[in-house]
């Protein structure tokens, strides 16, 4: 599953929500930084052992990730800052939830290997954009072959720490303690499917 490449068909379910914010001229980089409220929230719930009030909090996060991007677009605000500070708030956010689940739920090792895979999955895409050439854009995102790589990515991750933490909360299925595991073990599966990808199309030498 990959719903980043599913992303237009997706955006007719969310956008509407967004041109709400547009009416209330919230600027896209606003929107970024409550994304990042929302998400230092769901962590520090997760520390204090709130998996359901967490989840809340992760979902307004994701929520307002999305929204960012469209109100960015239909307001024909896009800039080169706005989407690396999109990027650099998205792993903030995903770096201080799974490490705060991983000390409070899971082991230090398990911990680390979970921050380190999530942050090489995403930013194997901007070296590859360095060192390979992609460039093309449209409505002011980087159109890419990775986009459809990868089968656990972000939303997906996020999506599954919510549905464990609300198992946690009903004590079901071993949580976040299980879904730790698997949502780690996913990640890592996803980024050699990248790797893998990117040595079978570009192990050449450099002309």
């Amino acid at each position: 599953m990959n719903l980043t490449s599913k992303r237009k068909s997706l955006k007719k379910i969310y956008e509407p929500f967004g041109l709400i914010f547009v009416k209330a001229h919230i600027t896209p980089n606003v929107i970024t930084l409550i994304s990042v409220a929302m998400g230092l929230l769901a962590a520090f719930s997760f520390y204090k052992e709130r998996p359901l009030t967490a989840a809340f909090f992760l979902f307004l996060s994701g929520f307002f990730d999305l929204m960012d991007g469209i109100v960015a677009r239909e307001t024909e605000k896009s800039s080169k800052f706005g989407a690396v500070f999109d990027w650099l708030a998205d792993k903030f956010v995903d770096g201080f939830v799974l490490f705060f689940i991983g000390i409070t739920y899971s082991t230090p090792v398990l911990t680390a290997l979970a921050v380190v895979v999530n942050m090489l999955h995403t930013f194997i895409k901007p070296v590859a954009y360095a060192e390979i050439g992609f460039a093309n854009r449209e409505k002011g995102k980087i159109n890419d072959p990775l986009e459809g790589i990868g089968f656990f990515g972000r939303p997906e991750t996020i999506l599954a720490i919510i549905v464990f933490s609300i198992l946690e909360h009903f004590h079901i299925l071993g949580g976040l303690q299980t879904g730790f595991i698997l949502i780690t073990a996913l990640m890592t599966l996803s980024l050699f499917q990248r790797v893998i990808y990117l040595y079978i199309k570009y192990n050449k030498d450099y002309d």
